[in-house]
């Protein structure tokens, strides 16, 4: 049996990781030598802590071995696994990454341009199609209603500063409430 996939590992691991109720934002396989590496990256809308990251990580482990001890895998002589949340450099790709990320900024490149700016990621529509940035100019805060299909992409980034209160205000409001607050398209 080839070494597996990272497809026939999300396969395998997907029972466990809905038991637990968190998403596989990423799996890499690596063969290396002796032990080959699988690191698993899961998160949730309450973001899994290290207590519950063990008790997943053991549950992933007895899955492999399980897997491994009936011929479905074969990880050679052995493997060592890491299961943890993604770090902050995780693209924002998906609905549930922008709605897990309010409050936060973000750079994002919009398909109309071909500059990354920074924004602050309020609200998700309801239909998960549409998300609130937040922008400020002169102390004055603008909102702006962005399709999810026209961000080409984007991150969280890293802030060290106090944010500024009008921004956090508009990015607690509920989509509809901030959709309101838009300015309008130019």
């Amino acid at each position: 049996m080839a070494f597996p996939d990272t497809e026939r590992l999300s396969q395998i691991l997907a029972p466990v990781l809905e038991r637990h109720g968190v998403d596989l934002e990423g799996i890499k396989a690596t063969p290396a030598g002796k032990k080959s590496q699988v690191v698993v990256k899961v998160d949730a809308d309450d973001r899994p802590d290290l207590d519950r990251l063990e008790v997943i990580s053991g549950e992933i482990s007895d899955t492999f071995d399980a897997a491994e001890a009936a011929g479905e895998v074969n990880f050679g002589a052995g493997y060592t696994l890491e299961v943890s949340t993604p770090g902050v450099d995780l693209p924002l790709t998906a609905p549930r990454h922008w709605r897990r990320n309010a409050g936060r900024i973000a750079k994002v490149r919009l398909a109309d341009d071909n500059k990354a700016q920074t924004f602050r990621i309020g609200a998700l529509s309801p239909e998960d199609n549409a998300v609130i940035l937040i922008t400020t100019k002169a102390k004055v805060p603008a909102v702006h209603v962005v399709q999810l299909a026209n961000v080409e992409d984007a991150v969280v980034d890293i802030e060290f500063a106090q944010p500024p209160a009008a921004e956090t205000e508009i990015a607690a409001l509920g989509f509809a409430e901030a959709e309101k607050l838009a300015t309008p398209a130019s």
